[in-house]
């Protein structure tokens, strides 16, 4: 396996959306550098195959479904959904040889989920918690953006909300994120940042929302998970009803799921979704809401990829962090420490170990 700089391979990845990956078409998506085909077969089971063929190496994506196999558009060679060549018309035997690889696939929380490193380590278990965009108590919408920039850039942004302030100060932007001291914990694989803003009035988006006057309390609780995953519980209440010590009952309460996928070293595919548990059959708020959050995230959009830009034409600087950076940073090091397991060769033991020693 080869080992990249920037992303760990043994993880879950959102390669697309269920509703994206049908039975007559074949999807091409690129996760962690990796070309690969997405499909359907009769039964409805998602298939990852490479999206290159193995005789001439034409992507199999532009290709067409045979009932459960792929058609290679070049010169029809057939491959089943564990990726090996079942028909090549003009060859009697097939070589054993002629196959693809097949990815692991996991359909959980409206994503298909991709696993571009070691199969064996292809734990289902370890899938990043989305429940909320299945959930019946939650309703909303989401989309996705293909940035043309590094993922931890997205990740920072996320990670560090003050940046709406200045970013997004026509809807959610407000001079409290700036000025109130968040709180960041953090394990291994987890990193979580919680702002609360007390007493202050509510800027546009959240007012629209609550639909009542008054000054209120605000929360952001930001839960990332490594590689690449982030959770925003994020609200306005009336101030003083207690949304701090638990009850939320007085306020309007999201949930913004993220997920960023690698896509090359310098693009990614961010699949993000806005969920809300009031309202939850009104699809007219379902679609203004959905829209006012694309607005919001395209100007995020504007921003790093200039940050890109910036990084790949100033070879000689780098990023430098504040006191307001501890949430990426943490994130950041998560991230790392997973590509280091990666690059570590796996250790023998028992006779196993001692053959090779002999060998020497």
């Amino acid at each position: 396996m080869q080992f990249s700089k920037s992303f760990p391979l043994n993880s879950w990845y959102a390669a697309a959306w269920t509703h994206e990956v049908g039975r007559r078409d074949i999807l091409a998506r690129t996760v962690c550098g990796r070309k690969i085909a997405l499909w359907r077969k009769t039964d409805g089971t998602a298939v990852a195959l490479e999206d290159a063929c193995w005789h001439r190496l034409l992507p199999l994506s532009m290709g067409r479904l045979e009932e459960d196999q792929l058609v290679c558009r070049y010169h029809g060679l057939v491959f089943d959904a564990t990726g090996r060549c079942t028909h090549i018309p003009s060859v009697a035997r097939i070589s054993p040889s002629a196959c693809v690889r097949a990815f692991p696939v996991v359909e959980n929380h409206r994503y298909v989920w991709v696993w571009p490193g070691d199969p064996a380590r292809a734990d289902p278990e370890l899938v990043p918690d989305m429940h909320w965009n299945d959930d019946p108590d939650w309703a909303g919408d989401g989309n996705t953006l293909f940035l043309a920039c590094d993922y931890r850039l997205v990740i920072d942004n996320l990670m560090d909300l003050t940046h709406e302030t200045f970013v997004h100060a026509s809807s959610i932007g407000h001079r409290a994120i700036v000025e109130a001291q968040p709180t960041t914990t953090h394990d291994d694989r987890t990193v979580t940042v919680t702002r609360w803003m007390m007493d202050i009035d509510a800027p546009p988006f959240w007012r629209a929302q609550l639909g009542r006057p008054g000054n209120v309390d605000r929360w952001q609780i930001i839960r990332f998970e490594a590689p690449c995953t982030i959770v925003l519980d994020v609200g306005v209440a009336l101030a003083g009803t207690g949304a701090v010590d638990g009850d939320r009952s007085q306020g309007v309460n999201n949930r913004v799921l993220n997920t960023i996928t690698p896509a090359t070293e310098g693009t990614c595919m961010y699949f993000w979704s806005l969920l809300r548990n009031y309202r939850l059959h009104d699809q007219s708020l379902t679609t203004q809401l959905r829209n006012a959050n694309a607005r919001i995230f395209e100007e995020d959009r504007v921003v790093v990829e200039a940050q890109q830009r910036s990084i790949d034409t100033l070879l000689d600087q780098s990023l430098r962090n504040l006191n307001i950076d501890a949430g990426s940073v943490f994130a950041r090091r998560s991230i790392e420490h997973l590509i280091e397991q990666e690059s570590v060769p796996a250790q023998k033991s028992g006779p196993e170990r001692g053959a090779a020693r002999a060998e020497r």
